[in-house]
């Protein structure tokens, strides 16, 4: 296997050099591509010296003696050699690149002629990270298939602490390999994931909901679209992006949109946590802080998976369960009471809670009983290992 990685200017740079010697680890070629600015932090030999390759810089390297410029079509010949293409890290500057399609440097110019996956792991600092162009060019790039490995919440090097800090390289790596050892094993199958919370509304100013973040939800979506999956995502609010989602915001909006479009489908994998009960009846105006003694009267929602339980049509469904204790206990009563072919139950409490993460944990139960304990492990990986199960499930 060989890797193509891309380096640009910030000062996550020193962070690619361990990149390199982690995915050497795992017997994958990699070749660096460095801009400009990437040199200011850390030096071509640098990279060359652990490679052992050849690191590209410029389009036009110089003439040869014969007048001709040496690596002139090196950009369109190393790119037709890579199964794997990662910018780590991949600055504001050159995130918006990628998106507009400059060339105007080697490694602008390379991912223009890169067929293979492309993998980029923003870093920068949080006022950037969270700027709307920033978030818009990110959404360009993830709707053409590019894949986004989301920067960790932590202390940058500008002393300011939020999210844009570059993913672990242990999750780089892990995320590297996962794509390159990823099979097509959901080729011609539709597959209708949901994520994220619901919200119902007690008056036109608040409403009820949950922590759930929608990330696990989103990360199957991906790896089942990376799988050759025709993949269509119903997610309620979240700040999260994926090409095919049908945004819904109550638990009865996503009632009908699951159903309205899981008819033809093969795989239906609940990750949403829609509200198990909204206020019978929100208010018209906003109630006053001056009311005392007030009560909020709840109503069950419809239970989208028992709904789908009843009625599967040779579909495996997947349903996930969030508890505080008794995890397989409860696991199995929820698979069995709704008709499930597998589930997936986290922990809702404590410090391996999987809410607002980028990793989990999870037990994975199956309708003979089978049960598979995943360590803690990124959400990608989550999904492709709880993908597994759902192809040996087709079978």
């Amino acid at each position: 296997m060989i890797v193509a990685l891309g380096v640009s200017g910030g000062i996550a740079c020193y962070k690619a050099a361990e990149i390199v010697r982690r995915l050497q680890d795992r017997s994958i070629d990699v070749t660096v591509l460095m801009s400009k600015a990437a040199t200011q932090f850390v030096t071509p030999l640098t990279f060359r010296a652990l490679s052992g390759n050849k690191v590209y810089l410029d389009i036009f390297e110089g003439p040869r003696s014969g007048g001709d410029f040496e690596g002139a079509f090196d950009h369109i010949l190393v790119a037709q050699s890579i199964n794997l293409f990662l910018i780590a890290p991949a600055t504001a500057d050159c995130i918006a690149r990628l998106a507009a399609g400059i060339a105007d440097d080697f490694l602008t110019t390379f991912h223009l002629a890169v067929t293979a996956p492309v993998v980029i792991a923003p870093a920068m600092n949080t006022r950037m990270w969270e700027h709307a162009s920033v978030q818009a060019n990110l959404r360009t790039l993830m709707n053409r298939g590019v894949h986004v490995i989301q920067p960790e919440v932590g202390q940058m090097a500008c002393r300011t602490y939020g999210p844009g800090r570059l993913a672990p390289v242990d999750e780089i790596v892990d995320y590297v390999t996962g794509v390159l050892n990823r099979p097509r094993d959901f080729e011609g199958r539709k597959v209708l994931v949901t994520a994220g919370p619901t919200v119902e509304d007690i008056d036109p100013v608040r409403y009820i909901s949950n922590r759930s973040s929608g990330k696990m939800g989103y990360a199957i979506a991906e790896a089942a679209r990376d799988r050759g999956a025709n993949v269509v995502l119903v997610s309620g609010p979240t700040d999260l992006h994926f090409p095919t989602t049908i945004s819904v915001r109550t638990t009865e909006e996503m009632y009908h949109a699951v159903l309205e479009n899981s008819s033809d489908a093969d795989v239906v994998i609940k990750a949403a946590a829609p509200l198990d009960f909204r206020p019978q009846s929100a208010a018209s105006q906003k109630i006053k802080k001056s009311v005392s003694d007030l009560t909020l009267n709840l109503e069950p929602t419809t239970d989208i998976l028992k709904e789908l339980g009843k009625n599967k049509q040779g579909k495996v469904l997947v349903g996930f369960a969030a508890e505080t204790e008794n995890h397989v206990q409860y696991g199995l009563d929820k698979l069995k009471r709704k008709n499930l072919d597998l589930i997936v139950v986290n922990s809702a409490n404590g410090p391996d809670s999987a809410f607002d993460s980028d990793m989990n944990h999870a037990t994975l139960i199956d309708a003979s009983g089978h049960i598979d304990e995943i360590p803690r492990v990124s959400k990608r990986v989550m999904a492709d290992k709880i993908l597994d199960r759902v192809v040996q499930l087709l079978k």
